[in-house]
Parts: structure tokens; C-alpha cells; sequence
């Protein structure tokens, strides 16, 4: 398996409120994590980094002793992490004006070859590319998304919707939160794809698939989608972390 990132901060923004990582474990495991901030400026970019720093610390610590085989305690590591995250960025934000009413979006997935949880809070995504199709894992917390889903609003719709940028849940902001769990089992040979809303927000399902057919090379993707991303305007910071599996 191969992991990698990348961001960029876009062609309107100053700063990057988007903050990722990666981590190769041991037993062929990945852990991969994307945040997208929110606050301003300072405070999204404290929020994201918070967020991915606590939630990776929390990751490791729990699975020191190796990733245990019951997928429910996977999924149970990473709800927890995910608490953690959450309650990092929180207290900041009560302890610091500047900081007050900061937030983030996470997507974090724990993964190798035929099997991967994930866990997420926001609009930020996870993707399975595989047998010349594209699948969206995550559902997104999101205003028009709930308005997808009553009816009111097609998914097209959705996507050039006045509002589609507001999140109905995030890490940070309250004192608890709630988060979804899901697991997946992709093919060998498949890609799994997270990303910041800086991506999704640009490119098409269909542009991401294309784009991975023409790549090979896991690096050559995330570049590429990066690089479409930015001749298409990118108005927002865009992020993208990526596992060959």
C-alpha cells in the first residue's frame, strides 16, 4: 500500500484553514486524516491542526499494541479519537478569545487492502475508486445535503446551492459530538480518497474518476487533482490524501 498528500492553499484564499496527515503502521495499516477549518483565518488553521494532531496522537496511543482484528474495536478507536479531537479544539477555543467559536470538519480512515473504517464529522469526504467507478463513502453533515435527502433539492442542485457550504455538524464547537462510523471492504488494487470540500466543491465525481484513470501513480493523482482544482478557479483551500491499496 501507498499513502500520500497534498494541499494547497487555492487562488483566493491568504490562508490554509485545511490540515492533513498520514501515518504507515505496523501489520500493513494506514492511518489518513483531513481537516478543514473554520473561524477565520488564525482560528480555522489552530482549529484543523488541533484537530489532526489530537486525533492522531489518540490513534496511536490506542493502538501501540498493534490494530486489533475485531473491526468493532477499530471503529470504536477512532470514534474515540475522534471525541478527543473534538474536546482539544473545544477547550482551545473556550480558553482563548482569538479562538472563540472555531471549528472543523475531519475525515480519518484506518485501512489496508480489503478492509477500512472511517470515521467523520462535516462535509469534508472519503471516496472508493475501484473497477472503473467512484462511490462515495461519507454522507455529508451538511444544509443542502439534508435537503437532498427530504427531496427538496437534487444532488446537481446541491452542488450550486447558495448554501452549500454550511456544515450542520463539526468538531469544536460544542462539548460533545456526535460522529459517523463506517466500514468498508475495497478491492485490492482500489484507491480510497479523502479530501477538504476545496476539491469536492470543483471537481465532479466523474473528473476525480477520469483523472484516476489517467494517473497511475499515486502521486501523479493527488497532483493532478490538485492542479485541475487550481485551473478551475479553486476559490477555496483544497486538500487530498490518497491510499493505494
Amino acid at each position: 500500500m501507498k499513502v500520500c498528500g497534498m494541499t494547497d492553499v487555492g487562488r483566493h484564499r491568504r490562508d490554509n484553514q485545511d490540515s492533513y496527515a498520514f501515518r504507515e503502521l505496523d501489520g500493513g495499516w494506514a492511518l489518513l486524516v483531513v481537516c478543514d477549518g473554520m473561524g477565520g483565518a488564525q482560528a480555522g488553521s489552530v482549529a484543523s491542526s488541533v484537530a489532526v494532531e489530537a486525533f492522531t496522537a489518540a490513534v496511536e496511543e490506542a493502538l501501540a499494541g498493534g490494530v486489533p482484528e475485531d473491526p468493532a474495536l477499530r471503529e470504536w478507536t477512532l470514534a474515540a479519537a475522534c471525541r478527543e479531537a473534538n474536546g482539544a479544539v473545544y477547550r482551545l477555543s473556550r480558553e482563548r478569545r482569538e479562538y472563540e467559536g472555531m471549528g472543523t470538519t475531519l475525515v480519518a480512515a484506518l485501512v489496508r487492502s480489503g478492509s477500512a473504517c472511517l470515521v467523520h464529522v462535516g462535509d469534508s469526504r472519503a471516496y472508493i475508486l475501484e473497477n472503473n467507478a467512484i462511490h462515495q463513502v461519507t454522507v455529508d453533515h451538511s444544509f443542502v445535503q439534508m435537503l437532498v435527502e427530504r427531496g427538496e433539492i437534487t444532488a446537481d442542485e446541491a452542488r450550486v446551492h447558495p448554501q452549500k457550504n454550511l456544515i450542520t455538524r463539526a468538531l469544536g464547537v460544542d462539548q460533545q459530538v456526535e460522529c459517523d462510523v463506517t466500514r468498508v471492504e475495497p478491492a485490492e488494487g482500489s484507491r480510497l480518497l479523502l479530501c477538504s470540500d476545496g476539491l469536492t466543491n470543483v471537481l465532479e465525481d466523474g473528473a476525480i474518476l477520469d483523472l484516476s484513470g489517467r494517473e497511475g501513480e499515486p502521486e501523479n493523482f493527488c497532483r493532478a487533482l490538485v492542479e485541475l482544482t487550481l485551473e478551475r478557479g479553486a476559490p477555496d483551500n483544497v486538500t487530498v490524501v490518497l491510499a493505494q491499496l
